[in-house]
């Protein structure tokens, strides 16, 4: 059985599938990270803000507190936007994750009925070959069979004296095989 076009397109396709999915999964990896460096730079922004009231509460400067609170509402509120977001995201990367694998297997499938094709394939053109030769030794045989000599028998070749076992004679002692002590 040849491997079809059909069998090999749908390994393309498979193969255009799992690429497109991949890259989508890679596109949403992308985004979460963008997420994640916002969140981590909001947190930072917060810890800034609230070293600026320290200092700001160790000098006596008003408008450093002030700066430093404004400061942590800003990053709360980023970080309060942010956080669904990144939720969200990470159920996407999920989604994402389990459609690659998913047409990562379809496209493992795919490859190995096209395997086992092939597998199929050589094994039928190995025995194709093997009777090909059988048919030329055997024909060979018989065309050389007509002008031959008929193949020797074992009886010619060895006499039955030589294909019998040789009888015990009667001054041996019989064998101890059967004998227990």
């Amino acid at each position: 059985m040849a491997i079809s076009r059909a069998l090999r397109r749908l390994l393309r396709i498979r193969n255009l599938e799992e690429e497109q999915h991949r890259m989508a999964l890679e596109s949403a990896l992308g985004e979460l990270s963008h997420l994640q460096d916002a969140m981590a730079a909001t947190a930072e922004r917060e810890r800034k803000g609230r070293s600026l009231i320290q200092a700001g509460a160790r000098t006596n400067q008003l408008p450093d507190r002030l700066a430093g609170l404004e400061e942590t509402r800003a990053a709360d509120r980023l970080m309060a936007l942010l956080e669904p977001r990144i939720s969200i995201k990470e159920d996407e990367v999920t989604a994402h994750r389990q459609e690659f694998l998913r047409k990562r297997i379809e496209r493992r499938q795919a490859e190995i009925l096209i395997e086992e094709a092939e597998a199929s394939d050589d094994i039928q053109a190995d025995r194709r070959s093997q009777q090909s030769l059988d048919d030329w030794y055997s024909s060979r045989q018989f065309r050389d069979g007509v002008d031959a000599e008929p193949p020797i028998s074992a009886e010619e070749e060895f006499p039955t004296s030589m294909l019998t076992a040789p009888k015990p004679s009667a001054k041996e002692p019989p064998s101890c095989a059967g004998k227990r002590t």
